[in-house]
C-alpha cells in the first residue's frame, strides 16, 4: 500500500506520517528532507539557491548530511522552498523517491507533490492543511523549545512566502490531487488528526 501525504510546512504531516507508518509498519521518506539536503548543500558548495545551475549541483549531496540537525531549522527549510522551484533538482530527485514509493510492500511517503507527481497512483492520498497563523503558532513553540531565538511574525511571515513559492511554482506546485482526502488541522491535536486520517484511509480503502 502506497500513502501519499502532501501539504504545506508546519501543517502537521510530517507527525502524521510517522504516525501511519509506524501503525501500518510501512517505511516512511519525508521527501522534504531531501530539499532541504540540496539547500543545505548549496549553502555548503558556497552558492545561490535561487540559481538553478547552483541548485543542481547541489542535489549529489553525500547522504550523511539527511542526518544534520541543521537540516531541521527554519533557514534551511527556507533555502530547500527556494532551490525546490527549479525543474532539473526536481527531476533529479523524482527516481530516488519513485523508487521508495514503488518498493515491495509499500510505502509513506510526504511531502508537496507525492500525490500529484511521485506517487500519482497511491492507493490513498492524503493532503494536510492548516492556516498560517496556527502553523505559526506550532512552528514557534517548537523554535522555543529548541531555544532558537526567532519571533511569532517573522515565522508567520516565513511560511506566506514558503506557501507562495511552493503553491505558484511551474513545475509540480503544492495543490491538493483531485483524489485526495483533505484534512485541515487548524483546530485538531494530533490523536484527533491521526484518528481522521485513520478514518480517511479506511474509506480510500473502500472505495
Amino acid at each position: 500500500m502506497i500513502i501519499a501525504i502532501d501539504g504545506p510546512t508546519a501543517s502537521g504531516k510530517g507527525t502524521l506520517s510517522k504516525r501511519i507508518a509506524a501503525h501500518f509498519d510501512l517505511p516512511h521518506l519525508d521527501t522534504g528532507l531531501l530539499y532541504r539536503a540540496v539547500g543545505r548543500q548549496i549553502i555548503l558548495n558556497g552558492g545561490d539557491p535561487d540559481s538553478p545551475e547552483d541548485a543542481l549541483a547541489a542535489v549529489a549531496f553525500p547522504d550523511d548530511l539527511l542526518d544534520e540537525p541543521v537540516l531541521r531549522n527554519e533557514a534551511t527549510g527556507s533555502l530547500a522552498s527556494r532551490a525546490s522551484v527549479h525543474p532539473a533538482v526536481r527531476k533529479a530527485l523524482f527516481d530516488r523517491q519513485r523508487a521508495f514509493a514503488k518498493q515491495d510492500g509499500g510505502a509513506v511517503l510526504d511531502g508537496r507533490d507525492i500525490g500529484t507527481v511521485i506517487a500519482p497512483d497511491a492507493d490513498v492520498k492524503l493532503f494536510i492543511t492548516a492556516s498560517v497563523a496556527s502553523r505559526a503558532q506550532r512552528r514557534f513553540k517548537e523554535m522555543q523549545e529548541r531555544n532558537v531565538s526567532i519571533s511569532l511574525a517573522e515565522i508567520e511571515a516565513d511560511l506566506a512566502r514558503r506557501d507562495a513559492r511552493d503553491t505558484g511554482r511551474k513545475d509540480a506546485p503544492l495543490l491538493a490531487a483531485n483524489d485526495a482526502y483533505v484534512i485541515d488541522t487548524s483546530e485538531l491535536g494530533i490523536e484527533e488528526a491521526f484518528a481522521a486520517a485513520l478514518e480517511a484511509i479506511a474509506a480510500a480503502q473502500k472505495s
